[in-house]
């Protein structure tokens, strides 16, 4: 099975206690995610995130709905932390997140390693180009 990376980097105007807050709640990212998602946070507020915290969510892609599940496995605030999807339509997915402070601002740091069924055609195809889309590359 082939695993890829994907890398990104922003940086965003506030401390890093802000920034680090920010993307910490689960419910924030209705609020960052491509509205062509439809994404949905199902866990009921409020949520605890630590090691070991599951977030139930659900989306559109190509119009198919699909429910995920993410589990929080590194957590080390307000440096970063790891979010890796336990159900789902990925064979893999290991989200890190790093949150860096600068004299301009934090540099918000995401790296996603992932699998998908269908190998390196279906990610050339779809996959790749999705994610960049969802991280606004594209």
């Amino acid at each position: 099975m082939n695993s890829y990376v994907f890398s990104t980097e922003l940086i965003i105007e506030k401390s890093q206690e802000e920034v680090f807050s920010f993307f910490s709640d689960a419910f924030n990212l209705t609020k960052i995610t491509p509205p062509w998602l439809n994404f949905e946070v199902l866990n009921p507020p409020p949520i605890t995130m630590e090691v070991g915290t599951r977030i139930d969510y659900q989306l559109k892609l190509y119009g198919i709905p699909m429910r995920v599940q993410c589990e929080i496995t590194s957590w080390h605030p307000p440096y970063a932390f790891v979010d890796e999807q336990r159900k789902g339509p990925y064979r893999g997915w290991v989200h890190t997140h790093t949150f860096v402070e600068t004299n301009i601002g934090t540099i918000v740091g995401d790296e996603v390693e992932y699998s998908v069924p269908g190998g390196d055609l279906v990610n050339r195809m779809f996959i790749r180009r999705d994610i960049e889309k969802i991280y606004h590359l594209k």
